[in-house]
């Protein structure tokens, strides 16, 4: 009899989170079903959208793609872990500020991945707009929609999404 199911271990948020899950349950459906974190969202469940993007060990991953037992022992950042001692992190600020999201359901997405797309261009990780591959990328307008380009929004929130993350990028203020 083949075993079915692990016992794996999370860190979620900052928070250590052991749980048993099927071999076949996705990071997403673990997350939401099983641990009640809800900010990473079901949008497509193919990984189109990016509705249900998190940091994993401080790289952008779409959930819904990622099984649950590939991350044991893992650190997983939601939207709602960039927040420290309950101060926003500057993308919320900044989304906030710039209107930035309409009716909010990519949201959590979109912040995680603007988290990583800061965090991939301070690392000087080129993009395929980047104009020179030996310098370290400028967060452009150009730049971040293609770095973002993963990310959609059904209420077209983009223009005020691409300024929100640019502030943050202007600023340098950093990802998680």
């Amino acid at each position: 009899m083949v075993n079915t199911e692990s016992e794996i271990t999370l860190l979620v948020d900052g928070a250590p989170r052991r749980l048993t899950v099927d071999n076949r349950v996705t990071l997403l459906d673990a997350l939401r079903d099983r641990l009640g974190v809800t900010s990473p969202k079901k949008g497509c469940d193919h990984g189109q959208c990016g509705a249900c993007t998190v940091l994993l060990d401080g790289r952008r991953v779409t959930t819904c793609l990622t099984f649950a037992v590939a991350c044991d022992g893992a650190e997983v950042t939601t939207s709602a872990g960039l927040a420290v001692d309950g101060r926003l992190h500057p993308l919320h600020q900044a989304f906030l500020d710039h209107d930035g999201f309409q009716c909010g359901y990519c949201t959590p997405g979109q912040i995680c991945s603007a988290a990583g797309v800061l965090d991939e261009a301070r690392a000087g990780w080129p993009s395929a707009v980047t104009a020179d591959v030996r310098t370290t990328p400028s967060l452009g307008e150009e730049e971040i929609r293609e770095r973002m380009s993963g990310n959609l929004c059904r209420c077209g929130a983009y223009v005020n999404i691409v300024a929100a993350i640019s502030e943050v990028a202007g600023k340098g203020e950093a990802g998680p």
